[in-house]
């Protein structure tokens, strides 16, 4: 199961969530999400479980939960959805001229 874990501090690492979430089971991956062209962290970032019980383990005990003196917000990810992005839409084609 992945879990989303939102409201970190900027500076938490990978490392950081991985020491956090391991005392509820064995952490499959870790990712702290990035923007994409500074680096800085957006202040969230998933973790994996392979077995349920310990990621629902984890939602109980960490979600509200201080962390640097912020309150977490863990849950259940929710998929990636289509989204607006890419579409090439438009007519192209070659324009013929007509005499």
């Amino acid at each position: 199961m992945k879990l989303y874990v939102g409201n970190l501090l900027y500076n938490t690492t990978e490392d950081d969530l991985r020491t956090l979430f391991t005392q509820y089971g064995t952490v499959d991956s870790v990712a702290v999400i990035t923007d994409r062209d500074t680096g800085q962290s957006k202040g969230f970032g998933f973790v994996e479980f392979s077995d349920d019980n310990e990621a629902k383990n984890a939602i109980s005990a960490l979600s509200g939960q201080q962390y640097g003196g912020r309150a977490l917000t863990v849950n259940e990810a929710r998929p990636k959805t289509g989204g607006g992005g890419g579409g090439r839409g438009g007519f192209g084609g070659g324009g013929r001229d007509r005499y």
